[in-house]
């Protein structure tokens, strides 16, 4: 800074030449900015520290309130447990239920109990419940399988009669045999414990079932980051969330009391400095001898003022009130454009995107769109602001309504707009949306998107003086005859639909009945909040309460839809998981047959079973990128009759138009089965197989999958196997092959593994456990 100079002139005041020599000048003019930067650095420490301290109180303030309500929902189960066992045990109960006489002992169960909503006495078997069913309701049969499965009292949360309710369920004897015990009660009593204890401001505390909020107090856009303070009510599967923002960050990453201790060490320096040395050095000054050289900032002063930088330009809102609307770019991803409501995406966001691709589709001379959006509560406020934008752009918008992605894709064609946006968050949480975009008949990937986000922060906008126009279309039951048209079943197979509570639920069931299935829906009321289960099939814990269903109505097939239906997962009879690439290979099979020769895409993750598979029945398998878009971008250009993704989209372009379809694989599934002759227990077991695992989510270092994934690809070394960079890395060998990605969605590496035998399976998660751990030591492996 000039405080210090370097003695050239020979010796100066005894000392050496070469010694250093203080200027009192230079250091007069220095002192100021020293004191400044000193006081600065001080004061943060202070306010920081103070924040930190502010906030690790109100992290303990919240653990506190998580456990006293803990605590309190475990006092209320176990009391109202207790009541309906000490009920079912009275005399005169026992005698009712020794004599086989239910509904005496229900009479009896319900004498006294004024808050009882609901009683019922089940044999066993549940086969009265579950041809009730959907009056008798799901919750209530999950509630008592588990009770009977358990051997005990089961408490859980359901939704009845559009309320929420205590469920209980407790296995009994009676004079017929085993029964099981419901009822229902007001959520009143355990709501009442989680909202009593006092929560800190700005803090999060959830009662939570699975992946739904029962009841949510405080700041609910900390909900995603809940689970990480959760803790578990014992003997339910009930669970208390919470979450808190961020501690305050300090420097050096000190704690809260060592952050203001040295805070208040350097504003007592600066102020030392300021008092005490600085009248020293302006006395050293006035008696200097030589005037002192100009300083680097004497030198900066004398310089005209730097040009302004100019920055990227944030858009105006539609209203033009002058309301700065800020885009994350984050948001714009590789195969769609995805973010969380409340926090990267609203309305406003909406009617940016929407006329920036109304601008897109100006450049390429495209008048009509249209839309449509899946069941997410933030639909209706995304779709408007959208439609906002696109018209603002003299786009010709026509509103499909709430649809699943498929019927947005076949609109496009049906009504030959050639442009289409789906809204929606696809199998992510509920407090997620997002837009998956077609101009031109071309699914938007990559830069494409990223040039919309471009459009918009460079205000390349176009605004014409008329607005386009808005019409309103049901273009359903037009997907359902074009489907029904051209696919019949002749032998009616028995199927359970679980659309996960998704916007499949309607026109899935009613496709499968179309073209001649009997089926039995589950879950296919569309609720936005997912009450049941997650939905994405292509986990396994979310087909559980499929292959119960299955199983228990002795049906020939599962079948499950994603949240916006395009993509597909199968269970069978016997209650296994059909991966997709193994459906791929009966598509493949079917496809060739009428089309040798034809080019199969697969991407990344499937078998290296499949391309085999392909190559045996006449065609020509291709590897491709994982994602929808990517996919369907490679098809156009290798005119490729079909293709699949692990994750269970299909993407037929023989008898159809290319786009990824669940409904629609479902339909051409069901075909293949009924032509086949057997049974589908029996055609999947003709499939070749081996050992595989699902697809292996792990938490990606610093949040950041692209980078580790690279580090990866650098010091990886497999010896004897054939490496694959196209996606990720993939490495195969002849008895087997593993997979390491980074997600293009969220923070996660996938892996995936797959080998001919137990022990080729072990020798190659070995290879790849010691490999990973050699970048990262600290990764935790699921394998």
């Amino acid at each position: 800074m000039g405080v210090f100079g370097i003695g050239g002139r020979g010796k100066d005041d005894g000392e050496e030449k070469g010694k250093l020599k203080l200027d009192p000048a230079q250091a007069a003019r220095a002192l100021p900015l020293l004191v400044a930067l000193l006081a600065l650095l001080g004061i943060w420490c202070l306010v920081s520290g103070a924040l930190r301290i502010r906030d690790d109180a109100r992290q303990s303030g919240l653990q506190v309130a998580r456990d006293d309500a803990v605590m309190a929902a475990r006092r209320t189960l176990n009391d109202e447990r207790g009541r309906l066992v000490q009920r079912l045990g009275a005399d005169r109960v026992k005698a009712a239920l020794a004599t086989g006489d239910s509904a005496a002992a229900l009479r009896l169960l319900r004498q006294s109990w004024p808050e009882l909503q609901r009683a019922e006495l089940w044999p066993a078997d549940l086969t009265e419940a579950y041809a009730g069913l959907p009056r008798t309701g799901f919750g209530a049969l999950a509630t008592c399988e588990a009770a009977l499965s358990e051997g005990k009292p089961v408490a859980r949360v359901v939704k009845s009669a559009g309320t929420q309710r205590l469920a209980l369920a407790v296995p009994v004897a009676g004079g017929r045999g085993s029964m099981v015990a419901y009822v229902e009660l007001p959520l009143a009593k355990l709501a009442n414990g989680v909202e009593a204890p006092t929560v800190p401001a700005y803090t999060y505390l959830a009662l939570r079932q699975g992946s739904r909020n029962v009841l949510e107090r405080g700041d609910t856009s900390l909900g995603n980051s809940a689970e990480a303070l959760a803790a578990k009510v014992p003997d339910s599967d009930l669970r208390i969330a919470a979450s808190a923002p961020d501690a305050a960050a300090t420097p050096f990453q000190l704690g809260g009391m060592s952050a203001v201790g040295l805070g208040a060490i350097l504003v007592l320096l600066s102020a030392w400095l300021w008092v005490i040395v600085r009248p020293r050095l302006l006395g050293l000054r006035s008696n200097a001898a030589e005037e002192a050289e100009p300083t680097l900032a004497d030198i900066q002063r004398d310089q005209p003022p730097p040009e302004p930088v100019v920055r990227e330009k944030v858009a105006e809102d539609s209203k033009g009130d002058g309301v700065q609307v800020a885009i994350d770019r984050g948001i714009f991803r590789a195969y769609d454009i995805r973010g969380v409501m409340g926090k990267t995406l609203d309305a406003s966001v909406a009617e940016l995107i929407g006329q920036a691709v109304g601008s897109l589709m100006f450049d390429q001379g495209l008048d009509e769109i249209v839309i449509g959006r899946d069941g997410r509560l933030s639909g209706p406020e995304l779709s408007e602001g959208l439609i906002a934008g696109l018209r603002k752009a003299g786009r010709n918008v026509i509103d499909l309504g709430m649809v699943p992605t498929p019927v947005v894709y076949f609109g496009c064609y049906h009504l030959r707009t050639g442009c289409g946006v789906s809204i929606t968050g696809s199998h992510n949480p509920p407090d997620y949306n997002g837009f998956k975009i077609v101009v031109g008949g071309e699914t938007l990937s990559g830069d494409a998107i990223l040039d919309l986000h471009a459009r918009i922060a460079e205000d390349r906008l176009l605004e014409t003086k008329l607005p386009g126009t808005l019409s309103e279309r049901d273009i359903g039951e037009d997907y359902v005859h074009r489907i029904a048209g051209d696919i019949q079943v002749g032998q009616p197979l028995k199927v359970v639909v679980d659309a996960g509570n998704g916007v499949a639920g309607t026109l899935g069931p009613r496709v499968l009945e179309a073209i001649g299935a009997d089926v039995t829906p589950l879950f296919c009321d569309i609720d936005g909040t997912f009450p049941n289960h997650h939905p994405d099939p292509s986990e396994p814990h979310n087909l559980e309460a499929l292959v119960q269903m299955v199983q228990r109505l002795d049906a020939d097939l599962g079948i499950a839809f994603d949240g916006d239906g395009d993509r597909l997962g199968v269970v069978s009879k016997s209650g296994k998981y059909i991966f997709p690439d193994r459906l791929l290979m009966l598509f493949a099979a079917d496809v060739l047959e009428r089309n040798p020769g034809a080019v199969i895409v697969y991407d990344v993750k499937c078998t290296g079973r499949l391309p085999t598979q392909i190559l045996r029945h006449g065609g020509s398998p291709l590897m491709w990128k994982t994602g929808h878009s990517l996919i369907k971008a490679k098809m156009r250009e290798t005119e490729a009759e079909l293709a699949g993704e692990m994750s269970g989209h299909f993407f037929f372009a023989e008898r159809w138009f290319g786009f990824d379809d669940g409904i629609y694989a479902a339909a051409r599934l069901l075909e293949i089965l009924d032509a086949s002759g057997m049974s589908p227990e029996d055609l999947f077991a003709t499939l070749p197989d081996g050992i595989s695992t699902p697809e292996l989510k792990v938490e990606a270092p610093d949040g950041e999958p692209h980078a580790f994934v690279d580090r990866f690809k650098l010091v990886a070394r497999f010896e004897g196997a054939r490496l694959s960079t196209l996606d990720g890395l993939r490495v195969d060998w002849p008895d087997g092959w593993g997979l390491v990605r980074a997600s293009n969605t969220t923070p996660i590496l996938v892996m995936r593994f797959d080998a001919d035998t137990n022990a080729a399976m072990a020798r190659i998660q070995q290879a790849f456990r010691e490999q990973l751990l050699q970048v990262q030591p600290d990764l935790k492996l699921p394998f």
